[in-house]
């Protein structure tokens, strides 16, 4: 693949980004993330608590990563330490919870499985932002639609992830069952095979024919498009109108500071404000050539944020847009966690196929799971700070806290 304006070639790609899938799931990977700095992540400053966050490298941390780099913290007068880079769920999900960090994103389900699997006491205090992901698929993967991921190698980011949900949504709308098992096993027309795969090995994975697609959030999609040579078939905004995706969180003893926590919370609300409406500085922000949070140059960043037209991903183009009368984007921003979507969540994980002991999501209910794993509170203060959550994409300003779930596949 030849290289763009800026230089950055697929080798470079690979170099940077390619980090085995043993990240996923290794401790070793937990410990290198999590330096001595890190560690004991409620230490003082100033009187108060200092933020010690981690991220992976995604467009989903865009909040945590601009509330320190642009100093909305110390704003409120707090303290924080730059986020540290993880390259795995599972390992940044047990640093969260082994307290060497005060504050993170995870995909919206792990939270769930966090309070109600493993007894730990988890909030969300905010949604990360609404849309980013799609699914992409490799050039020679003969996929043009939905109907045709029967008999194919879909990689997901992680079990408990809207990628997984979403996935397995549209696969029972064609008739086609989820399976978990090897690649190398033997896989009929009418099956799909899911594993997961580390977000930053999956564009290499595609340009290499090691699997035939993949649903993740950005900027692998954008990565895939351009250094692969890929082919985004489904904007998941475009299935589920403006779903959540990563979401903040943090422990509740660290909440019970409401004084440290809604300061936080405020930040980070305003981090997805400015984010909103400075989507190119975002970009040059998170990216290779700007403070350096992503393995990937502003070009392709850039893309992953705002590029989302119908001459591209139209009915003329991939058929990744297929309602335009949804005006939405391919990655916005909104923090209030509504009730609809929790409970829908919820229903859909009873309904997907995951690996390892799923039985407790059979017993939660909806609703409640909402009020023990929700803290909206912070949120509401924060954008009465700021100015109202009609700032945000897809606020109805009569009923700002309330919405209906819309999903059309």
């Amino acid at each position: 693949m030849s290289q763009g304006n800026n230089g950055f070639s697929r080798r470079d790609f690979i170099k940077q980004s390619a980090i085995g899938l043993g990240a996923v799931l290794g401790g070793s990977s937990l410990l290198a993330a999590c330096s001595p700095k890190s560690e004991g992540g409620s230490a003082a400053v100033k009187g108060g608590k200092k933020v010690t966050s981690c991220y992976l490298p995604i467009t989903d941390a865009t909040p945590i990563i601009l509330a320190h780099e642009l100093g909305f913290y110390k704003e409120l007068g707090i303290d924080s330490e730059r986020p540290v880079l993880i390259r795995g769920w599972a390992p940044m999900a047990e640093a969260f919870m082994a307290g060497r960090f005060n504050l993170t994103h995870l995909l919206a389900p792990i939270p769930i499985y966090m309070r109600y699997s493993k007894n730990f006491p988890v909030k969300v205090v905010a949604w990360d932002h609404i849309n980013g992901s799609a699914i992409t698929v490799g050039k020679e993967s003969g996929i043009k639609s939905y109907a045709d991921l029967g008999g194919k190698q879909i990689a997901i980011p992680y079990w408990y992830s809207m990628h997984n949900i979403i996935l397995q949504m549209i696969a029972r709308e064609y008739g086609i069952e989820p399976v978990i098992q090897s690649k190398t096993a033997p896989l009929s027309s009418k099956q799909v095979n899911l594993f997961v795969m580390a977000p930053p090995d999956m564009p290499t994975a595609i340009a290499s024919n090691a699997i035939d697609g993949y649903i993740v959030a950005e900027p692998f999609n954008a990565a895939g498009e351009v250094l692969a040579g890929g082919r985004i078939v489904r904007f998941t905004g475009d299935v589920w109108k403006n779903h959540p995706c990563c979401v903040a969180v943090m422990n509740e003893k660290d909440i019970a500071d409401q004084e440290w926590s809604h300061k936080v919370i405020q930040a980070l609300v305003k981090a997805e404000l400015w984010a909103l409406n400075n989507p190119e500085q975002a970009a040059h922000i998170l990216s290779k050539d700007g403070s350096k949070y992503l393995p990937l140059p502003e070009k392709i960043v850039k893309r992953a944020m705002m590029k989302y037209d119908l001459e591209t991903y139209g009915p003329s183009g991939t058929g990744a847009i297929k309602h335009p009368e949804w005006n939405a984007r391919r990655l916005s921003y909104e923090p209030y966690q509504f009730e609809s979507a929790t409970r829908h969540m919820v229903e859909m994980m009873k309904q997907t196929r995951m690996d390892g002991d799923t039985s407790f999501l059979q017993k939660l209910d909806p609703g409640r799971v909402h009020s023990e794993l929700m803290y909206t509170a912070g949120v509401e203060a924060a954008a009465s700070a700021l100015g109202g959550l009609t700032q945000f994409a897809a606020i109805d300003p009569k009923q700002p806290t309330v919405r209906e779930e819309i999903i059309s596949i």
